[in-house]
């Protein structure tokens, strides 16, 4: 068994010599325990040294290194020290990214909304619903329904048609099929062929648009955000009463796909 699986360390029983229970460690706690070690003490060690810090047996101890150098987790030099390997190095630039997304992303959010006077929303999939990401609150006294973390079905919303556009049609079918709900208002759409054709047309085109499908008098206009292989990551839209839009439509519609661009910009995602 891998070392990182085991759900004790080789010495541990279930209880002490005084009949006390111990705590159990498993593989990916000492794991975790060799690694931090490592990144708080900024320097390669020895196996040895690593037990005695974090207290587990010398053996588990070599076991898990073994295991880790093997999965490029951690890397041991020619004189028998370890130090952190370069696949650590590459989940941390992926984090790094995901920050930098959110911090571009939340200054563009923040710059429209003064803009365009009205609430801006970033949002982005989680399964089979739509999640409000960030939000940045308009002036106006409208009040909007959808806060951070509000989770809604895919079909209810502007943005959730974006986010699987990107999707082959039979692909995008099947989801709408599974996920697609009556919204509380009732004019959401719930055909999943209908969706699909919606949805493939709107990435297209870098824009959508729904009026009252999912609460009544309001209306949101939402571009995408596409990473540097074409697919959609997130959306950046505009939540405002329904009146708004019907009366200059084209007013909302070219700063929020404005919006979008930039992102990617920022990102040098726009020159796929």
């Amino acid at each position: 068994m891998d070392a990182i699986t085991q759900s004790t360390d080789a010495t541990d029983e279930p209880t002490s010599a005084n009949g006390a229970k111990r705590s159990r460690v498993s593989g990916i706690d000492r794991a975790l325990q060799v690694i931090d070690y490592l990144y708080e003490t900024g320097e390669p060690a020895g196996a040895y040294a690593i037990a005695k810090a974090i207290k587990a047996p010398l053996s588990t101890v070599y076991v898990i290194i073994d295991d880790l150098v093997e999965k490029n987790m951690l890397a041991r030099s020619p004189d028998g020290s370890i130090w952190l390997g370069a696949r650590l190095y590459h989940y941390g630039l992926a984090y790094a990214r995901s920050l930098d997304f959110m911090g571009v992303a939340n200054r563009e959010m923040h710059d429209l909304c003064r803009d365009v006077g009205e609430t801006v929303q970033l949002c982005g999939r989680e399964g089979d619903h739509m999640l409000v990401l960030a939000m940045a609150d308009g002036p106006s006294p409208f009040q909007v329904a959808s806060r951070v973390g509000t989770r809604v079905p895919l079909n209810w919303t502007a943005s959730g048609r974006l986010l699987v556009g990107h999707l082959p049609e039979a692909e995008r079918i099947d989801l709408f099929k599974r996920c697609a709900r009556m919204s509380p208002t009732g004019r959401a759409e719930v055909d999943a062929t209908a969706l699909s054709a919606a949805a493939g047309k709107a990435f297209q085109q870098r824009l959508s648009m729904q009026i009252a499908e999912s609460d009544y008098a309001v209306a949101c206009i939402a571009s995408p955000v596409c990473d540097r292989d074409g697919k959609c990551v997130a959306t950046i839209s505009i939540v405002l009463p329904e009146q708004k839009v019907l009366s200059d439509e084209s007013h909302y519609t070219d700063r929020v796909r404005a919006s979008a661009e930039r992102i990617e910009t920022s990102m040098g995602w726009r020159n796929r």
